[in-house]
């Protein structure tokens, strides 16, 4: 399938014959080391890409020697050393894999050394969280601090500390606030998602939320679907659990679902991870039909579907909600507020079927005991007075003034958008048909670095590692006149 400005649909199908096609090398990489060296700087660049993961099958000695035209003899020793540094393990007649416990993502030698620490999920991060005032941020996920409603903050905490009643002291109890559990589930229903207070679990974050449905629901090993591109943080959770990723082709009304059953088929996977409303990093919505035969997909291979719905209320008409569709049987649904009120008062929820919440609660006890009894009373506290309701209105209109903006600045640029969002802060843009040969947008974002502008490569939201020629913006951070300069300028220097 092809998508819009020519992105050819990956199809993630990680055979070990596909693998070896992918082994290839730049001419730079021939010249500079010996053949053994050579091979051995493709694996690790692969598993350091998260190409190839935990547990992954490396393709055969003859396939491998065929592919790249050496002998097997350096395919043999290549081998050999890597599972004498503990990168690979062989196993009696099975061939080479992926060591288990690699987890390139959370291995840094350097966490200083930001040019040259391999581009990946955990890059941006770092980038976007350092505190440079002089920091232009396009590439992070979140609005600029002073599009938050701090006064408001600071008003519900002074309210709170005035009040008696209030928790500043106690762990708050397993499933967290009554008062705001009983909340999301009116603010749920208005969205049309039945789900009773007791069908609702506090957490930290939408990060937390996540990380336990993950502990709880799959092992290592297990098979877990993703979009393909789709947001990074979803592979960096996912392969610190150890799992197999496997990238669903994305499309402009939702997954390929084609691409779906197929993998489906193959992989018989325990989990598909979405988001279902603003899509992250594409801004794409999934559409009603779509949505519906994906949950008779999911119905039919027994598949858990992880609906992250973070970005709700920056949709000013969203779609109906898989949780909605499904009536929260086979869909798990999360929800977050660090993303449109507050990152540093971090409350998320989990609205789950009883039994599946009963579990999650004991995973959270596990492993947090207690959801933040302080940031769920400021979040109540802000949801009842009129604050938020307040802030979300205008942060929409913000949004729709700023994606314009950005949109015509991108146009100029000579980038191509590869689908018109109807919400939200993202555009997923295709760069410019005539940069010099060799440059992509990981060399653009090392590039943009040494003018302090924080960028977001493509291939860290792919799978696949197909979209080097793409770039998400985040259109709240990109209206300052020097991003698109300092973008002119550095992406037509040629390739290094």
């Amino acid at each position: 399938m092809t998508y819009h400005s020519g992105y050819t649909a990956p199809d993630a199908l990680q055979t070990a014959s596909d693998t070896a096609d992918q082994l290839s090398v730049s001419q730079e990489i021939l010249e500079a080391t010996t053949l053994v060296e050579k091979v051995m700087t493709i694996i690790r660049d692969r598993i350091s890409a998260m190409s190839l993961m935990p547990g992954a099958r490396l393709p055969s000695i003859r396939r491998l020697s065929e592919t790249m035209s050496i002998s097997k003899s350096t395919v043999v020793e290549a081998y050999d050393r890597l599972v004498a540094e503990g990168i690979i393990q062989a196993r009696r007649g099975a061939g080479f894999y992926v060591a288990e416990k690699n987890h390139p993502p959370l291995i840094s030698s350097d966490f200083a050394d930001t040019h040259n620490r391999n581009i990946n999920p955990y890059w941006v991060m770092r980038q976007s969280l350092s505190n440079t005032e002089t920091t232009f941020r396009p590439g992070c996920g979140w609005l600029p601090s002073d599009w938050l409603p701090e006064e408001a903050i600071r008003r519900a905490l002074r309210q709170i500390a005035r009040n008696p009643a209030s928790n500043i002291s106690e762990y708050d109890e397993p499933l967290g606030l009554p008062l705001l559990r009983q909340l999301l589930s009116t603010r749920l229903r208005e969205q049309g998602v039945t789900a009773a207070p007791s069908q609702i679990l506090l957490t930290d974050s939408g990060t937390n939320a996540l990380d336990l449905i993950c502990r709880t629901f799959i092992r290592s090993g297990d098979t877990v679907l993703i979009d393909d591109p789709c947001y990074f943080n979803f592979r960096g959770l996912l392969l610190a659990q150890g799992v197999n990723l496997v990238g669903v082709s994305y499309t402009p009304q939702g997954p390929d679902l084609e691409s779906f059953a197929r993998l489906c088929t193959q992989y018989r996977p325990k989990l598909y991870l979405c988001n279902s409303g603003i899509h992250n990093p594409t801004g794409a919505t999934i559409q009603p039909a779509t949505a519906h035969r994906l949950l008779k997909l999911a119905e039919q291979h027994d598949l858990i579907l992880v609906e992250d719905n973070i970005f709700a209320d920056f949709h000013q008409n969203p779609p109906p909600l898989l949780a909605e569709l499904d009536g929260l049987e086979r869909v798990i649904h999360i929800g977050s507020f660090s993303k449109s009120l507050s990152a540093a008062t971090r409350t998320g929820y989990i609205a789950a079927r009883p039994d599946w919440l009963e579990n999650l609660t004991d995973m959270k006890l596990a492993t947090n005991f207690a959801s933040n009894a302080l940031s769920s009373q400021i979040i109540y506290q802000l949801l009842t007075d009129g604050s938020y309701r307040s802030h979300i209105e205008k942060i929409r209109v913000r949004l729709a003034e700023c994606q314009t903006r950005t949109r015509q600045k991108l146009l100029n640029a000579g980038f191509k958008l590869w689908c018109e969002p109807v919400g939200g802060m993202f555009l997923w843009a295709q760069l410019p048909d005539d940069l010099p040969e060799g440059v992509d947008s990981d060399m653009i974002a090392r590039r943009a670095l040494d003018h302090n502008i924080v960028l977001a490569p493509g291939n860290i939201f792919s799978q696949s590692q197909t979209c080097s020629r793409f770039m998400r913006f985040n259109v709240a951070q990109s209206v300052h006149p020097k991003i698109f300069d300092t973008l002119r300028q550095i992406m037509y220097l040629p390739a290094t």
